[in-house]
Order: C-alpha cells, then structure tokens, then sequence
C-alpha cells in the first residue's frame, strides 16, 4: 500500500538543531520526527507500521448535508409503510374486538 507523507521543515537558527516532522496525510495524528527528512519518513512508517498492525480501514457510506432531507418516511420510521393498511378492511374492527375479548381471556386466567 501506499501513503503520502506530509514532510515539513521547522526551522531553527541552528542548523545543527533542524528538525523534520513527516506526517501521514490520510491520518494525521500518525508522524515522525527527525534531524533529517530520511530520518523523518523513516519514524512516520514505523508509526504507520505499528498502527495498522492494531487496526484497520473501512469504508462506510454517510449522506452529505444537503441529502439528509431525501430521507423518505419509511427510512425514518420502518413501520410507516403499514400504516393504513387495514383503513378499507370493514372486518378490522370485528378482529380488533376478538384480540381485547382474548387479552381479556388471558389476563383472568394469569390472575386466577
């Protein structure tokens, strides 16, 4: 695989006391430092090494601010799709007063 370094100088009055910080661009909290830019990239990929060895990339799909209105009712709220499903059914009613008659039912023989 391959990753690109970030390699900055940060200057000192002393060249004897230049240092380089090498940073990996794709995870920025991942860097090294040395006297020399070799020195540098050569702690950055020691530290990537090690980091990758603990974990790993993954790739997930997120919507971006302006699609977050796309959201349908169904996405928000799985159970919006039944919703009415029985509105032209004329026995609903019949079968809602069947399952209170047997919660009922249950109930007094839970109590007894």
């Amino acid at each position: 695989m391959q990753y690109q370094l970030f390699v900055q100088s940060l200057s000192a009055h002393d060249a004897a006391e230049q240092k380089f910080v090498a940073s990996v661009v794709e995870m920025p909290t991942v860097s090294g430092e040395g006297a020399t830019e070799a020195e540098a990239i050569a702690q950055a990929k020691v530290a990537l090494e090690s980091k990758l060895a603990t974990g790993k990339f993954v790739t997930i799909q997120i919507r971006s601010a302006d699609q977050l209105d796309e959201f349908t009712n169904e996405e928000i709220d799985p159970w919006l799709k039944h919703l009415g499903l029985f509105a032209d059914d004329p026995t609903f009613e019949d079968f809602l007063e069947e399952v209170a008659a047997y919660r009922q039912q249950v109930d007094e023989e839970a109590e007894a």
